[in-house]
């Protein structure tokens, strides 16, 4: 455990990491090589030591509002969510709302920029058409379902919210290299089927702009610049360990979980244009390629 965050002056910037995860911990640096000091919550005390490492504050949050978050919370500057949502809307909101009423947000009066974490799956199925942020949701999964509340509930919540609409997340670690030394990489052919991701380090940089440029109430998608069906990732990434292709397998035949087999049930596009336009911002690695060539060279520098 850890005792009393000691914030700075009355001045600081205060950044607030609603979920510190894989996502979280990579926006921290930039947030503090910006001058925010850095604050993040986890239900586990296990995640302290980790998230130190990462210049991070460590508060624990396990669906409670404690004196010492509610302390940090009306000091705070900005906020970013990136905890997952329940069926029933974001698990903060609801916390706060149960905690102190409907009038919660007032416990944040020096909030300059609020930033939701959402997913494309707001948009359900588009039978591999493009999808812009002015576009009704239609979302066909419960996670989809579950984001687009959760959405809601943040523009209602009163805060000069952010909200970024965020494709499939890959980076260090985190790609298709992991999944191919697993051993457990095998690439899922359905015709038509189109998907859209991003590296890790293009949110935390698409973050930066929006801070930058605040824009209450502004939605933006977060893709790369290249849909493309997910088994010519992992035949790319194959490729660059000099392994052989990965063994491709019908979608009819495939052996999938319910979780992974719904991500084929949904083929869009996901259009950056906005964001590009707005903010000026323009992916580091347009594409998949570019990507995990920066991953394996990381890798091999290390």
């Amino acid at each position: 455990m850890v005792g009393r965050v000691k914030l700075q002056s009355e001045n600081s910037r205060i950044c607030v990491l609603l979920g510190c995860g894989y996502t979280a911990r990579a926006i921290a640096p930039s947030l503090r090589s910006d001058g925010f000091e850095v604050l993040g919550t986890t239900r586990n005390p296990d995640n302290f030591s980790e998230m130190a490492a990462k210049g991070v504050h460590p508060l624990l949050y396990q669906g409670k509002i404690t004196d010492e978050l509610r302390r940090i919370l009306s000091r705070t500057t900005h906020i970013i969510s990136s905890i997952p949502p329940s069926q029933s809307g974001d698990p903060f909101i609801s916390s706060m709302q149960s905690q102190f009423g409907k009038n919660w947000s007032k416990l944040l009066p020096n909030i300059e920029w609020a930033g939701y974490l959402s997913a494309t799956s707001v948009y359900g199925d588009r039978q591999g058409k493009w999808v812009f942020e002015e576009e009704l949701l239609h979302p066909s999964t419960n996670r989809g379902k579950a984001r687009v509340i959760a959405e809601l509930d943040w523009v209602e919540s009163g805060l000069p919210v952010h909200i970024f609409r965020i494709a499939g997340i890959y980076g260090p670690a985190r790609s298709a290299f992991d999944r191919i030394r697993s051993g457990k990489a095998k690439a899922v052919i359905k015709k038509g089927h189109i998907s859209n991701r991003i590296h890790v380090h293009d949110i935390a940089t698409a973050i930066a702009a929006s801070i930058n440029a605040p824009a209450p109430h502004a939605i933006y998608n977060l893709a790369d610049d290249d849909p493309c069906p997910p088994q010519d990732v992992l035949q790319f990434a194959a490729t660059l360990l000099r392994e052989r292709a990965v063994r491709e397998v019908p979608f009819d035949e495939a052996d999938l979980s319910d979780m992974a087999r719904s991500f084929y049930r949904e083929a869009r596009r996901t259009s950056n244009a906005r964001i590009k336009r707005d903010l000026d911002w323009y992916p580091q690695y347009p594409s998949y390629r570019e990507g995990l060539v920066s991953i394996l060279e990381g890798e091999e520098n290390a």
